[in-house]
């Protein structure tokens, strides 16, 4: 799986017609232009200082504190146009432009934020690529997976022992699946409904993919996807998938809810037909 391609297929939700090859080619160039500025590509510790500068000092990519919630935060295209975007996507232009340089950077995905590992086995450091692209620490990655205020230096919730497990490194199937969460997110926000459709439909085949789907996530999917379709008048694909919840949670605690919720819209149904 080719992360920049399947990032790139993402953001044709919002960009259907969306030709990959010059942001492809955009990434390449990026690539060239680091690797011009490394005198030694076995040290690891430069690799990161250049391309904290490049990236983040002369070109300018940043974290888009002011509209975090914009769709084009995560589509691929707009971070390289528009130099800005949200922790993971700004994350995964740098594992990409990494990537062409055979440098070992990693994604990490934290609680509410998303960072990079480079380790080369000699050197090691996390990276934000949110925050300029600066290595950080310990404490401060426990401060970024918390929502802590940096100034206050309040950890709520987060604690050291969780460290270990808060640092595994993420597949590239697991990052494609917190993009389109974060478009689903971003698109139900503003309610817009039918590409909001898309990215729940898109998780729903990832979280059932091969059999490894988790019941829980799958069951949640079916039912946000009814009410998807109930908004936008898809009376027989909304009742298909209310009954699909039902199926996966034959226990669900809103179950005589979402019976009261299947009649309705086969009232409406019929009332069309």
């Amino acid at each position: 799986m080719r992360l920049d391609r399947a990032v790139l297929e993402l953001a044709s939700i919002q960009f259907p017609h969306l030709d990959q090859e010059p942001f492809l080619d955009r990434l390449n160039e990026m690539a060239s232009h680091l690797g011009d500025r490394l005198r030694n590509f076995n040290d690891g510790r430069e690799f990161v200082e250049k391309a904290r500068e490049y990236l983040f000092g002369e070109l300018g990519f940043h974290g888009n504190a002011a509209d975090y919630f914009d769709p084009l935060n995560s589509c691929l295209n707009q971070v390289l146009e528009r130099r800005t975007g949200i922790p993971i996507s700004l994350s995964v232009m740098y594992m990409e432009v990494a990537r062409r340089l055979q440098m070992p950077v990693y994604g990490i995905g934290l609680p509410r934020h998303f960072i990079i590992q480079f380790d080369d086995g000699n050197y090691d450091a996390y990276i934000d690529p949110y925050h300029g692209g600066r290595a950080v620490t310990p404490r401060e990655i426990l401060m970024l997976a918390s929502g802590a205020d940096r100034e206050s230096g309040v950890i709520p919730a987060i604690t050291p022992a969780m460290l270990p497990q808060m640092l595994r490194r993420v597949s590239k199937k697991e990052i494609a699946m917190r993009m389109i969460r974060n478009l689903q997110r971003d698109y139900i926000t503003k309610k817009d409904w039918p590409r909001a459709l898309e990215t729940v439909s898109l998780l729903i085949l990832g979280a059932g993919e091969a059999g490894r789907g988790d019941d829980a996530e799958l069951a949640a999917a079916h039912k946000l996807r009814g009410a998807l379709h109930s908004e936008l008048s898809h009376f027989s694909a909304a009742r298909a998938d209310l009954e699909a919840y039902l199926a996966i949670a034959p226990e669900a605690a809103d179950r005589e809810e979402i019976m009261k919720q299947i009649g309705k819209i086969q009232r409406r149904a019929s009332r069309l037909n």
